[in-house]
C-alpha cells in the first residue's frame, strides 16, 4: 500500500483545476468529504447532489469502505489480509475474501499483459531499494542483495481461485505488493458507491489517482491537469478535459534518493531488479478504470517512452509520457490521449 506523504509511492501529479473563473451565481453547490487512507488523503466531491442524499451517511460509507479495503491489501498494516498471506509459510491454498482474491487476480491478467512489466511480487526489490515499508536507505543495495531479492519475484509464482475464494504461491517467500493497484481499485469502488446512491457528478481522488463522472459545478467536463516532472515547485504542463474517465500518473520526481552523482527513482524495473534509467520521466495514463489506470501508469513507465510509446498506442492505450531531453521536458502522446488535451 502507499507509503506514509512524504515518500508517496505514486506521484500526485494529477491535480485538480475547479474552473474558478466562472462567476460564484453560475456555480452548482458542490460538497467534499474528505479524511486520510492508505497512508495518505483523499478527497471526494459532490456537485449538487439530490436534496435527500444523507450526505453524513454516504461519507461514512465511504470511509467505512477505504478502511475495509486497507485493513485488507495494506503491506504496511502487518495484521492485514495480503500481509496475512505474505507472512505465510505455506505453498497451499490460503482461503481469502472474495475482494482481495479478485484485486490479485485482476493484477495478475495485468502483469501478464505487460509481460512483468508491472508485477505485484515485486515488492522485495522494492523494499530492498528502500522504497517500501521497511524503511528508507542512503547507499544501493550490493548486486548479491539484488540477485537474491530477485528469485523472490514472478508474478507467474502467484495462483488465484476465486471460485473458492483462494490464493497460493509457488514459493514460500513470494511477497505481494498491490501498492500500484489498490489505490486505483480504492477510487473505483468509491466512484461505484457514490453512483450506487444517486451521485452523478463528482470527483474521486485518493493519492494522487483519480476518477470523475458527469461535470464539474460549472456544468463543464472536469479539468484535470498533469503535472511537470519538476523536483521542487509544481507547474502544470497540460489539461485535459474529462468525464466519466479515470486518471492515474506515476513518475520518478518525487520519490528518489542520490548517491555518488546517481538519481535511484522509485520505479523498480522487475525484470533487471533496478531502478528505470531511461529519460522517462512521468507517465499519465486516462482509462475507465483507476485500478487499470494506476497499474498501467507503473508498466509504461518501467517500459518507458520508446517500448512504453509502442505499447500503449498498440493497445489503444490513452497516454502521456514526459520525457527528459537535452532541451527540456517533452511529451509524447498515442492518438487517445491526444485527442483529450487543450
Amino acid at each position: 500500500m502507499a507509503k506514509p506523504v512524504p515518500l508517496l509511492a505514486e506521484m500526485l501529479a494529477a491535480a485538480v483545476l475547479l474552473s474558478a473563473c466562472e462567476s460564484p451565481n453560475e456555480r452548482l453547490p458542490e460538497y467534499e468529504l474528505a479524511g486520510q487512507t492508505m497512508g495518505t488523503t483523499y478527497s471526494v466531491k459532490l456537485v449538487a447532489p439530490d436534496e435527500n442524499i444523507d450526505r453524513i451517511g454516504l461519507g461514512e460509507k465511504l470511509h467505512e469502505k477505504l478502511v475495509y479495503i486497507d485493513g485488507s491489501m495494506s503491506t504496511y498494516d502487518q495484521n492485514s489480509e495480503l500481509s496475512r498471506f505474505n507472512a505465510a509459510e505455506s505453498t497451499d491454498w490460503i482461503s481469502v475474501s472474495a475482494e482481495l482474491c479478485s484485486v490479485i487476480s485482476s493484477a495478475l491478467d495485468l502483469s501478464s499483459r505487460t509481460d512483468g512489466a508491472f508485477d505485484i511480487t515485486v515488492g522485495p526489490l522494492v523494499n530492498l531499494w528502500g522504497f517500501g515499508p521497511e524503511g528508507v536507505i542512503s547507499v544501493p543495495p550490493a548486486d548479491d542483495q539484488i540477485t537474491a531479492a530477485r528469485s523472490r519475484i514472478g508474478f507467474e509464482k502467484v495462483s488465484t481461485d476465486c471460485g473458492l475464494p483462494a490464493i497460493k504461491k509457488d514459493q514460500t517467500d513470494i511477497y505481494v505488493d498491490l501498492s500500484a493497484f489498490a489505490k486505483g481499485y480504492a477510487v473505483d469502488q468509491s466512484a461505484e458507491l457514490l453512483e450506487a446512491n444517486d451521485v452523478a457528478n463528482y470527483l474521486v481522488e485518493i493519492g494522487g489517482e483519480l476518477r470523475v463522472g458527469g461535470h464539474n459545478a460549472a456544468g463543464k467536463p472536469w479539468a484535470i491537469a498533469v503535472e511537470k516532472p519538476l523536483d521542487n515547485t509544481r507547474e502544470v504542463q497540460s489539461v485535459m478535459n474529462l468525464t466519466n474517465s479515470a486518471v492515474a500518473t506515476s513518475g520518478d520526481y518525487r520519490n528518489f534518493f542520490e548517491y555518488d552523482g546517481n538519481r535511484y527513482s522509485h520505479t523498480i524495473d522487475p525484470r533487471s531488479g533496478r531502478p528505470v534509467t531511461h529519460e522517462g520521466a512521468a507517465v499519465t495514463v486516462v482509462s475507465d478504470s483507476a485500478a487499470d489506470a494506476d497499474a498501467l501508469a507503473t508498466a509504461l513507465l518501467v517500459l518507458g517512452p520508446d517500448d512504453g510509446l509502442k505499447f500503449a498506442a498498440n493497445q489503444g492505450i490513452a497516454a502521456n509520457f514526459l520525457v527528459r531531453t537535452d532541451s527540456g521536458i517533452e511529451h509524447q502522446r498515442t492518438a487517445g490521449f491526444s485527442a483529450l488535451v487543450n
